[in-house]
């Protein structure tokens, strides 16, 4: 015992002195070189450190996971939303359903700022706020028989703020599904090898559900293997078919794209869990751990140069273009999922904890997802960070800002400090085999060409086209996973709803129930990007704007829920682990949500934009991104619909948190009147271990299990 402690100390204490070595360069470093080699050494690190020593405190010592326990999964198993399910599957299916388009896209676009503060942020967000609030959520949604984030908070705090909490949850989650389906669609309207290689994913995992359910039951090893090589066999073979006659049969219509994501949505969200939505999101897991660890090394084997600057001139004058706004809040809003995600928050508390088979899985599924969605992020800062940064601002500007030609748009990139050539942007477009890379907004294409720019140092520069086409079909399944499981989760939540009015919704697998929810559920987020297709300035992306907002107003009720159950549960002496980082969000969030209402500036303020908008069109003049009069009255009502809704989602979260503030103090004076709606204790008979790879007892555990389980004589 001696020799492993040692041993052990060695280990940690060298993990951190690399770690430490990672943060202090990044620090300290202005106006010399920078490998981005550094920025993944402090992350990784940092991420360890966090996994060991402090979730493993928040686990066992605060909330106390219950190894004798019988989780929903086991006691409720129905074999369509309940179902005990191997914590390797599991830990796939929610690692894949919180990383949607944020830990991708927010860093990219948060980078105008800087590396330095998105990647603060993203490591201090996650170890303290961002998984501890999955953790938690996932612990109190599990001793609730997997109740929903707005039921628990109805439970809990009460019907005043539980329904505000309601409200503002599921209208959050409609905006969040209709974004995450609207940037699927641009990644995959003109792209036949990322169409195919995405479609062929579902009778994959289809095989995959019938041989671990019917076939090899407990057999995770082996259909690993199977979904793993049939999984690059459609990545190659999308190729082959983007070069073939086929090609046109997989190039679809954004309206197309529309149907088919609606359809899926539905399909996804009524089978069994353990027929599709379980197995596709553990297939996909496999792609985007496996892209991310071979960046990371790529990182380390090419040793890329950071040529963003620590921190630009734009975070403190708020005029990025980009985004608009300065570092304090608008970075914190921009990056969300890798630090601290409010969606996130409803996957905890959706299908996992009716999949979970134990308690002690807790620390692994909820806090290690949450660091390796982080991981995604860090990369995809590195990523953008890593490319030239005159072709960065080319990438994300708008044509209005930019212009439509290179020349153009490489005199305004050099006024704002960033040099960069007319031919240099055209060579960069044409190394990736792509007319222009102007204006190509929303982080994804900018992402692609960091990734290829890492991966063609290894491969070598003939292969960068092939990357940046592999990285934006990597984009779109990333993204995809979040979808069909956000649409079931939306549909838990719809169903919790109408339960507390029509009784038989409670049970969130009564087949007319979870028929009607997924259809009314696949329609609102249907409705707005199908608009949002069709309108370049209506639907869903009317609603954009106020995308990062909406996630983090979230994630400010799941960590107020969290804070109001760790108190009345017992745990007052320990509600600043969630309470401190409310505190912080909630800064954050109304700081944002304020500004965007009351700004001055048009470029932040939606009223005065709205205010600007109207003027123009009062003296006959057309504003920039409008093309027309009728783009001009559309952006008017969307300045006014965005302003509207971002007062309205800060009030109901304002309610929410003073409702909560209101039930801790009442229960610290009077404990007598709290009551808590925890299922009753029921021992557990499963036998499984709680993290990856089972420990030496946790072995012993399985084997007496299979031999207390077998017939006399077998």
């Amino acid at each position: 015992m001696r020799t492993a402690n040692v041993r052990s100390i060695v280990i940690w204490t060298l993990v951190a002195l690399v770690s430490a070595a990672g943060w202090s360069v990044l620090a300290l470093s202005r106006g010399e070189s920078v490998s981005a080699a550094w920025m993944v050494a402090a992350a990784l690190g940092s991420y360890a450190i966090a996994y060991r020593f402090y979730a493993k405190f928040v686990a066992h010592k605060v909330l106390k996971v219950d190894g004798t326990r019988a989780t929903p999964a086991e006691r409720l198993d129905n074999g369509i939303d309940f179902h005990p399910t191997d914590r390797r599957v599991l830990l796939g299916h929610h690692f894949a359903a919180i990383a949607g388009a944020g830990p991708l896209v927010g860093p990219v676009l948060a980078a105008q700022m800087g590396y330095l503060p998105g990647t603060i942020w993203i490591i201090a967000g996650v170890v303290f706020a961002g998984a501890v609030q999955d953790m938690v959520v996932l612990f109190f949604s599990t001793r609730r028989d997997g109740r929903s984030l707005g039921q628990m908070a109805r439970e809990e705090i009460g019907p005043f703020g539980g329904a505000a909490a309601l409200i503002a949850a599921f209208a959050i989650m409609i905006i969040l599904l209709g974004v995450l389906a609207l940037v699927i669609v641009n990644a995959l309207a003109a792209s036949p090898w990322g169409t195919f290689s995405i479609a062929m994913t579902i009778p994959i995992a289809l095989l995959m559900g019938f041989y671990l359910r019917v076939l090899r039951p407990g057999r995770v090893a082996e259909v690993s293997l199977i979904g793993v090589a049939l999984l690059l066999l459609a990545l190659v073979a999308g190729r082959w078919v983007a070069e073939s006659s086929w090609a046109g049969t997989f190039t679809l219509a954004p309206s197309t794209l529309v149907v088919w994501l609606v359809a899926y949505g539905f399909i996804a969200s009524i089978l069994p869990v353990w027929m599709l939505l379980a197995p596709r999101d553990y297939l996909s897991t496999f792609m985007k751990i496996g892209t991310i660890a071979l960046l990371a090394l790529g990182v380390v084997v090419a040793l890329p140069t950071l040529k963003m600057d620590a921190v630009t001139d734009f975070a403190s004058r708020g005029d990025g273009p980009v985004f608009a706004g300065s570092l304090f809040p608008f970075v914190f809003i921009t990056i969300a999922c890798g630090a601290l995600s409010g969606f996130h928050s409803l996957i905890s508390s959706g299908t996992t904890p009716k999949m979970i088979q134990k308690e002690t899985q807790i620390r692994m599924i909820g806090y290690g997802s949450m660091l390796m969605e982080s991981s995604v992020a860090i990369m995809a800062l590195v990523a953008a960070s890593i490319i030239d940064p005159g072709l960065y601002f080319a990438m994300n500007a708008p044509s209005g800002a930019i212009g439509t030609t290179v020349q153009t748009a490489s005199q305004v990139v050099t006024g704002w400090g960033y040099h960069i050539s007319p031919a240099d942007l055209a060579q960069a477009a044409k190394n990736v085999e792509e007319s222009t890379l102007l204006s190509r907004t929303g982080g994804a294409p900018t992402l692609a060409i960091g990734v290829s720019e890492i991966f063609s140092k290894v491969t070598g520069g003939s292969l960068r086209a092939f990357w940046y086409h592999f990285a934006i079909m990597f984009e779109a399944l990333f993204i995809l996973t979040a979808l069909d499981a956000g649409t079931r989760v939306g549909r838990f939540m719809l169903q919790d709803m109408l339960g507390n009015v029509v009784r038989p919704f409670r049970n969130v697998s009564w087949k007319p129930g979870l028929a009607i929810t997924s259809a009314a559920v696949c329609a609102l987020w249907g409705y707005f990007l199908w608009v949002g297709v069709h309108e370049p300035l209506g639907g869903i992306n009317q609603l954009f704007p106020i995308f990062g907002i909406s996630n983090q107003l979230l994630a400010a009720v799941a960590l107020a829920v969290c804070t109001t159950l760790l108190v009345k549960s017992g745990r007052l002496k320990w509600a600043w682990i969630t309470g401190v980082p409310l505190a912080w969000d909630a800064t954050v969030t109304l700081t944002a949500s304020y500004q965007k209402v009351f700004s001055g500036d048009p470029k932040v303020g939606f009223f005065k934009q709205r205010s600007v908008f109207q003027d123009a069109i009062d003296a006959g003049k057309v504003l920039p991104p409008a093309k027309n009069m009728d783009d001009m009255h559309t952006v008017v009502t969307n300045s006014t619909v965005d302003g509207v809704l971002s007062a309205v989602l800060a009030v109901l979260i304002v309610v929410v948190i003073a409702d909560a503030l209101r039930v801790c103090v009442r229960h610290i004076r009077r404990p007598a009147l709290s009551s808590l709606s925890e299922s009753p204790y029921v021992e557990s008979r499963i036998t499984a271990p709680a993290g990856l790879v089972p420990t030496r007892q946790e072995k012993e555990e399985e084997r007496r299990a299979v031999v207390g389980t077998a017939a006399p004589g077998d």
